[in-house]
């Protein structure tokens, strides 16, 4: 057993104890966890503790590419006809997927070895029962056979086991399974019903019994609350999560960025933060304010309910030049911000175009490099909580007693109800749904002045003319930016040397993009010259569309369109003999 081991087998996971572990034989991992008392629930809302399991999912440690269909692990697997989002990972979700359900069809495998305990009322688990299980032989070898790979290639350091909690309960009446991430996320869909109903399960027990304490994979350490219900952003964005590495090198460290947003110049951005703490409503309301250099924005009636939080955001035009800034952010009100300064770098894409190709240039080392994985996201969701009141009439007037003396010498007395009717109602909150939906598409072909291109086909030297076009659908509309931004990378500069910040030649939500004027080309075309020495084969461009904004964050999208290569340019020429 010991030369499966070799490697390391390192653990992120935090799962469920507030004290320090000691290194397994087969790995180190730092642990915690949280959560704590599960409530009281209805008969159409309820979870037995014995409904849950762990999906797990094999991601590619270069790209964080999903490489094979998630895994539902469980002890008591529920009836295939149970409620399900089908199997998706988080990352999946942080990418940009859609939540989806369905009814029926749900598969999951019960392991002959029992997964230890994850999801406790009380906070705390057995670390290192967890610990053991999920760097064991076995639970690997199992993940192994079930995906189709080969153990030696799971384990050999390009590949990380990325793990969820389940959970199967009944909400209103239905089954239903749900890892954390899908259950805020359905819980945003469902105007915080899920919350309302179930929150000691789908926003403490479940997402805290995983989260990270160290950062990888471009999830954060986990630094708030480990005995309070969390948000669903904060739950979407950093909890219910686990990460298993096999690696010989230490652990890769985490990416830290000094930067909150990067932007590009002169262009519509959106820049938002999360507001929590207390209660806001119209009695007691929150302000934002952002100071964005010399420019003040202020966003009021920011209202969100007791345990809850709400984005505030504010849209700007970025400064024509490269820079870093700092955004002062300021709450009035209850709440405080989730960043007190946010940290923007401003660049500027259109600095680094390629140089002249000339007739003599020569490239014999040239390889084709792989095609870089950029940022992608297609949709964004984000909501506003909208305050009510709820009107509560109570009498609360009084009694007033007089007395009199009748002719008769006789004494009487009586007494009265003054009527006093106030409103002691209160504020309920109804959550609003937002999103938007971006596309975006390519296409290039052989420059108008190539006079031998055919179709598809060119000879290498000439140029290419590229098309894009980008669409952003959103039901607010004031709340977005249409697409400003399209920068195109090329397999003779392997990608990223040098590049081509597209003009955009139609704005708006249906968006145009077009190679600029090249100050090289004899007709001033918006053309890009390939090298005389690009070999023959397919030559791929890659263009990647950015900057619609959102409160949600920036859409983008990477595409990639080709052209085949046949011949070049020499080929064309054509030298006669001289006449004696």
């Amino acid at each position: 057993m010991y030369k499966y081991f070799k490697r390391m087998i390192t653990v992120i996971m935090i799962l469920c104890l507030m004290v320090p572990m000691t290194a397994l034989a087969a790995g180190d991992g730092n642990v915690d966890s949280g959560g704590g008392g599960m409530g009281k629930g209805t008969s159409k809302n309820t979870w037995s503790s014995s409904n849950e399991g762990v999906r797990v999912t094999v991601i590619r440690s270069s790209d964080h590419a999903v490489v094979a269909t998630p895994i539902d692990l469980t002890n008591k697997p529920p009836k295939s006809s149970i409620y399900n989002f089908g199997k998706v990972c988080k990352i999946q979700y942080n990418s940009g997927r859609s939540l989806s359900a369905v009814k029926g069809g749900y598969t999951c495998v019960k392991p002959s070895k029992s997964i230890p305990k994850i999801i406790t009322t009380n906070g705390k688990s057995n670390i290192t029962a967890i610990k053991k299980y999920f760097c064991s032989e076995y639970l690997i070898k199992l993940i192994a056979k079930q995906t189709g790979m080969d153990y030696d290639i799971l384990t050999n350091g390009e590949y990380k086991l990325f793990l969820e909690p389940l959970a199967y309960y009944k909400f209103e009446g239905v089954m239903i399974a749900t890892t954390a991430t899908e259950a805020a996320m359905y819980d945003k869909k469902g105007d915080g019903l899920l919350r309302r109903r179930m929150v000691s399960l789908t926003h403490k027990n479940l997402p805290l019994s995983m989260f990270l304490e160290e950062a990888d994979m471009g999830y954060p350490a986990w630094s708030g609350s480990r005995t309070t219900p969390a948000t669903d952003a904060d739950i979407i964005s950093s909890l219910g999560l686990g990460i298993v590495r096999f690696q010989e090198e230490p652990p890769e460290p985490p990416v830290v960025s000094t930067h909150d947003y990067t932007y590009r110049v002169n262009t519509e951005v959106i820049t938002a933060v999360t507001v929590s703490g207390g209660q806001s409503d119209p009695d007691h309301p929150t302000i934002v304010t952002f100071q964005i250099a010399e420019a003040t924005y202020q966003v009021s009636n920011v209202f969100y309910p007791k345990g809850d939080s709400q984005l505030a955001w504010v849209k700007w035009r970025t400064p024509s030049k490269k820079q870093n800034m700092d955004i002062q952010v300021t709450v009035n009100g209850s709440g405080s911000a989730s960043k007190a300064v946010i940290h923007v770098k401003i660049v500027d894409l259109d600095k680094n175009p390629p140089p002249n190709p000339e007739a003599d240039d020569q490239n014999d080392s040239f390889s084709y490099a792989a095609i870089p994985s950029r940022a992608e996201k297609t949709s964004a969701d984000w909501s506003i909580w909208r305050p009510r009141w709820k009107e509560n009439w109570v009498d609360e007037g009084h009694w007033e007693s007089y007395s009199w003396t009748d002719s008769k010498g006789k004494p009487h007395s009586s007494s009265t109800w003054v009527a006093n009717w106030v409103d002691r109602g209160w504020w309920e909150f109804d959550l609003n749904q937002y999103y938007a939906t971006f596309t975006a598409d390519m296409k290039i072909r052989c420059d108008s002045k190539n006079p031998t291109a055919n179709g598809r086909t060119m000879k290498s030297g000439y140029g290419i003319n590229e098309s894009v076009t980008a669409s952003v659908s959103s039901n607010q509309s004031t709340a977005i930016t249409y697409p400003q931004n399209a920068v195109s990378y090329f397999p003779e500069f392997e990608y990223k040397t040098y590049w081509r910040l597209l003009e955009l030649v139609q704005g708006g939500a249906r968006a145009k993009f077009e190679f600029q004027k090249n100050q090289y080309s004899t007709y001033q075309n918006r053309t890009h010259f390939t090298p005389i020495w690009m070999p023959d084969g397919c030559y791929i461009v890659n263009t990647w569309v950015i900057d619609a904004w959102t409160p949600d964050g920036m859409l983008s999208q990477n595409l990639t369109e080709e052209l085949i290569i046949k011949g070049s340019l020499w080929d064309d020429w054509h030298i006669a003999p001289q006449a004696e």
